[in-house]
C-alpha cells in the first residue's frame, strides 16, 4: 500500500530562529529531496509508506538568519550619545553589554551625579567600562556604603572610580565584598592598605572569602617557620608592599619564597627579611618568569666581569630587577655603559634601572650639558624623584654659570 503524506504548514519562529517541521517516524522506506536558496528554503518531500500507521516526532534545524541575531537598543544608544559616552570606544571593551535586554545608565547616572560626579566623569566611567550600566541602583547604593567603610569621602570614591571604574563595577556579589571587608580588616589591614588594595587590585575582593583566607593564613605559617613571632605584622607588611598577593595561588609564593632562599643561600633570618622587605613586590611573580629573568641577569652582569657575589649582592638591594626581561635589562646596561659609566658603579647603584631608558637618556645628557661628571660623581640621581633631580640640576646649572660668568 502507498501513501502519501503531505506537510500543511512550515514554521519559523522569528526569535529563536529555528525550523521546525513535522517528520514520519517509523518508515520502512521514504525518499526526501531539499532544495535550498539564499533567502529560504524550497522543499520537495515524498514518501512511500508501507504501513498504515504512521506516527510523527518534531525536529529542528538552525537557520542562520542574520535577523535572528540580538539587535542593538536604538534607546541605549541614544542615551548614551546624549550623555557624552564614547560608545565606540565602549563596544570595543565589552560588546555583550550592548545586546543585553535591559541596560541602568540613567539610573547609573543620577546615582553618581548625587555622589558628585560630574557628567563628564560620568560619561568616561561608562566608555571605559560599560559593564557599569548592568548594575541596579540598589546594588550602587549597597555597594557604595561598604566602599565608605573604607573610604573616607563620596569625592574621594569618585577621583577612585574615574582613576579605575573596574575596581567598583567589576562584581556585584556586594555580600562577598562585605565579608572580605571584615575579614581583612580582622588581620590588622588599615583604611590605607584596604584602599591600595580596592584600587590596585580589586580582584582581591571578588575572591571567594575562603582564598583569602588561605593566603593569610599561609603567610602565617611562613612567618613562624621563620622564626618571627609577630605573623599579624608580618603579612600586613607583605600585602602593603605587594598589593597583588592576594590574589596569586599560595603554590606560587610558595614556589617563589623557596627559589629565593635556594638560588641566594639564605638562611631563615635573612629570607625573612628579604620577603617582608624589599622582596615582596617579586613574590607574586610566576616561578618560570622569576628563574628565566635572574638567569638572563647572572648571564650578561657575568659578561661584564662581575663575580657571582656581585651578582648576589646587586639582585638582593634591589628585587625589583628581576622584573625586567632579557631585553630590557641588556639595553639598559648598554645605554649607561655608553655613556661611560662603568658596571660597577651599575652594581653600587641598582636602583637607577628603575629609570626609562627614554629617562636615562635625559638625565644623561642634561647632566653631561651641566658639567657633571658621571664617570667620577654619584649616579643615583638618575633615579631620583622628578622633583628632586629638578632641584639638584637647576643647582648645578647655576654653579656653571657662575663659574663661566667668572
Amino acid at each position: 500500500m502507498q501513501s502519501s503524506l503531505s506537510l500543511r504548514q512550515m514554521s519559523i519562529p522569528k526569535g529563536l530562529g529555528y525550523l521546525t517541521i513535522m517528520a514520519p517516524r517509523n518508515l520502512l522506506y521514504m525518499r526526501s529531496n531539499f532544495l535550498f536558496g539564499s533567502r529560504c528554503w524550497m522543499i520537495r518531500f515524498s514518501a512511500e509508506v508501507l504501513f498504515k500507521s504512521v506516527s510523527f516526532r518534531l525536529f529542528s534545524m538552525k537557520c542562520d538568519n542574520a535577523d535572528s541575531e540580538p539587535l542593538e537598543s536604538a534607546e541605549l544608544l541614544n542615551n548614551l550619545l546624549t550623555m557624552g559616552v564614547d560608545v565606540d570606544m565602549a563596544k570595543k571593551r565589552q560588546p555583550g553589554v550592548f545586546n543585553r535586554r535591559g541596560t541602568n545608565e540613567q539610573n547609573l547616572k543620577t546615582f553618581l551625579l548625587s555622589k558628585g560626579a560630574s557628567k563628564e566623569v560620568i560619561a568616561s566611567i561608562i566608555s571605559r567600562y560599560p559593564r557599569a550600566m548592568t548594575r541596579t541602583p540598589e546594588s550602587l547604593s549597597y555597594r557604595w556604603d561598604l566602599w565608605r567603610r573604607i573610604v573616607t569621602s563620596d569625592l574621594e570614591i569618585v577621583a577612585i572610580l574615574e582613576r579605575s571604574p573596574e575596581s567598583f563595577f567589576r562584581s556585584s556579589n556586594n555580600l562577598n565584598l562585605e565579608k572580605n571587608i571584615e575579614f581583612l580588616y580582622s588581620v590588622g589591614l588599615t583604611h590605607k592598605c584596604l584602599c591600595r588594595l580596592l584600587t590596585s587590585a580589586p580582584r582581591t575582593f571578588s575572591n571567594s572569602l575562603e582564598l583569602n583566607k588561605q593566603m593569610v593564613e599561609f603567610l602565617r605559617e611562613v612567618c613562624l617557620s621563620l622564626g618571627h613571632n609577630d605573623p599579624t605584622g608580618f603579612v600586613r607588611k607583605i600585602i602593603f608592599k605587594n598589593p597583588f598577593i592576594l590574589i596569586q595561588s599560595t603554590k606560587r609564593v610558595k614556589t617563589n619564597i623557596e627559589f629565593l632562599q635556594s638560588a641566594f643561600n639564605l638562611n631563615n633570618e635573612q629570607l625573612l627579611v628579604l620577603i617582608h622587605g624589599p622582596g615582596a613586590k617579586i613574590l607574586d611573580l610566576s616561578n618560570d618568569c622569576m628563574r628565566r629573568n635572574y638567569t638572563n641577569i647572572k648571564e650578561r652582569l657575568f659578561s661584564l666581569g662581575c663575580t657571582t657575589e656581585e651578582i648576589r649582592k646587586f639582585v638582593l638591594s634591589c628585587p625589583d630587577v628581576i622584573f625586567l626581561g632579557e631585553k630590557k635589562f641588556s639595553d639598559k646596561i648598554d645605554c649607561l655603559i655608553e655613556e661611560k659609566i662603568s658596571i660597577s658603579q651599575i652594581i653600587e647603584n641598582p636602583r637607577i634601572l628603575d629609570s626609562s631608558i627614554s629617562t636615562l637618556k635625559s638625565r644623561i645628557k642634561e647632566l653631561v650639558n651641566a658639567g657633571y661628571n658621571l664617570s667620577t660623581s654619584n649616579i643615583s640621581l638618575l633615579s631620583w624623584s622628578q622633583k628632586r633631580y629638578n632641584a639638584k640640576l637647576k643647582k648645578l646649572n647655576t654653579g656653571q654659570n657662575v663659574v663661566l660668568g667668572n
